[in-house]
């Protein structure tokens, strides 16, 4: 009989296919409405773990090292961190260290995220494959060649308690709203179910095919990916049952799910990443290629995919179109300067432009779901609303209305010169003067309404210099009754700016 083992990575991440494992059909189309961008990262990269600051840690398998990628600039950052050999799947606990099973070394380092270094090597054997967070804040470590899961305190970065058994080759790990943790036992077909306030094993769900990694929905379900079918499985967390398969791409090893119940699945045998509606159980579009055999995947608060690919040395990353829902307000000056906020998804890395003219002091929130922008200068009247990232563009059509700015006027009328006895008049004519208040200019070309009381006296239009005139000779008698007169400007539309109304009282002067 023979006696020679298979080594814990060459099981834990082989990529030949068993009996049960049957490639999908190719798709027949690629979804278009995204981009898929590249980062080198270290040597067969595995797990992906986003850290406090929102960067992302990646684990590299064959250089026993993790990287750190800005996910603002989707940038390799900083030195590689040490780890032990074969860094498998990592986690990140509520206390900001990093936890990385290293399969070969029977070890899981400790990694303090502010400071990107080393602060422990805890000591494991049965060769840890992936880690996961429970809800008292301590990780669960699941050994994929001792069938079980170990409990460490986060406080100490020790191993406490006794082992928890599960299936043959426990790999992903999930914990559900409830409490219950979900392990996906690979080479047992099944997915052990741990109480983790006692740290007691409650049931073991059978009828998997090699299910490797699990995520939990919004809605409460575990999506457990099998390699060996081809497809997801879905459990629900309250009776631990399986409800249905979804099918996705050939052998899905990772998956995730995100915020707005999105799932996705890492298919390393069809290098694509498969897209699954949670509220529907259904997949969405067609598989959309990546690197070479991506393994793991995840997803950030603004909706952009992070993916793995251990054959490639790479993570892809995904980066859907974006999508508007509203622009507030909906209309501004010609002038330009209106602050507009315009909600969507996937609205990270975008430019925005009214009307074909970009606008300025672009700012985007954390989830990608909100942006706000200066207008630019237009001319009156509607135009299209066009945001663009790196995943596309999206235009909301008639979507922010210029309008005409209102500036303010003053009327400044000058009082009649005459002399009372004799009656005489020193100048013939009364002048008003309309000046812009927003610009400090005069208007011309607008007219003015001269009365004396009740009586109109006539209307006069404003020269260059702004300024209205009337004879008076004729008038003096009743300007000299009613102790002066009136001028009025009733507010006129031009070319650049509605002009508000404005009025003014003039006496009389005797030199």
């Amino acid at each position: 009989m023979s006696t020679s083992v298979q080594s814990p990575q060459q099981d834990l991440l082989r990529t030949a296919l068993l009996p049960a494992q049957v490639p999908a059909a190719a798709p027949a189309a690629v979804h278009t409405l995204l981009a898929v961008t590249s980062i080198p990262v270290g040597t067969n990269p595995v797990g992906l773990a986003f850290i406090p600051n929102g960067d992302l840690y990646v684990a590299n398998s064959g250089s026993s090292s993790v990287f750190t990628i800005d996910t603002a600039t989707d940038t390799v950052i900083g030195a590689a961190i040490p780890t032990g050999t074969t860094p498998a799947w990592l986690t990140v606990a509520p206390n900001g260290s990093a936890y990385v099973p290293n399969n070969i070394s029977n070890s899981v380092t400790v990694i303090d995220t502010a400071t990107s270094s080393v602060v422990a090597t805890i000591p494991l054997s049965g060769g840890p494959a992936a880690a996961g967070v429970i809800p008292s804040g301590n990780v669960y470590v699941a050994r994929f060649g001792a069938n079980s899961v170990q409990e460490i305190d986060t406080t100490t970065n020790t191993a406490v308690g006794a082992a928890i058994p599960t299936g043959s080759g426990p790999v992903g790990i999930a914990v559900a709203p409830n409490g219950k943790a979900y392990v996906a036992n690979r080479n047992a077909n099944s997915v052990t179910v741990i109480d983790t306030a006692t740290a007691t094993v409650l049931t073991t769900i059978p009828g998997f095919n090699q299910p490797n990694f699990v995520a939990i929905a919004p809605n409460g379900n575990a999506y457990v990916a099998n390699i060996g079918s081809n497809n997801v499985s879905v459990i629900d967390t309250t009776t631990d049952t399986i409800l249905t398969t979804i099918p996705v791409g050939t052998n899905p090893w990772g998956i995730t799910v995100g915020a707005d119940g999105t799932g996705y699945t890492a298919n390393r045998g069809s290098n694509d990443v498969s897209v699954i509606d949670t509220t529907t159980n259904m997949p969405v579009g067609a598989p959309i290629p990546v690197g070479s055999q991506p393994i793991a995947v995840v997803v950030a608060p603004n909706n952009k995919v992070y993916v793995s690919n251990i054959a490639g040395a790479s993570v892809s990353v995904i980066q859907f179109s974006p999508t508007l829902s509203t622009v507030n307000p909906t209309q501004g000056t010609t002038e330009g300067g209106t602050v507009v906020t315009i909600t969507g998804t996937n609205l990270t890395g975008a430019s925005v432009t009214f009307g074909g003219n970009p606008a300025t002091g672009v700012s985007v929130n954390a989830a990608g779901t909100q942006l706000t922008a200066t207008t630019p200068p237009g001319a009156p009247g509607p135009v299209d609303v066009t945001v663009t990232t790196p995943g596309g563009s999206v235009t909301l059509t008639n979507g922010f209305t210029y309008v005409l700015p209102v500036h303010a006027t003053t009327l400044t009328a000058t009082p009649a010169l005459t002399k009372l006895f004799p009656p005489h008049v020193y100048f013939p004519f009364l002048t008003a003067t309309l000046t812009d208040q927003v610009t400090g200019l005069p208007v011309p070309g607008q007219t003015i309404v001269f009365t004396i009381g009740s009586n109109l006296m006539g209307t006069a239009v404003t020269d260059a210099q702004g300024t209205a005139r009337l004879n008076e000779t004729l008038l003096l008698s009743l300007i000299l009754l009613h102790g002066g007169y009136d001028a009025s400007f009733a507010g006129a539309t031009t070319a650049t700016a509605v002009l508000s109304p404005s009025s003014a009282h003039a006496g009389v002067i005797e030199p």
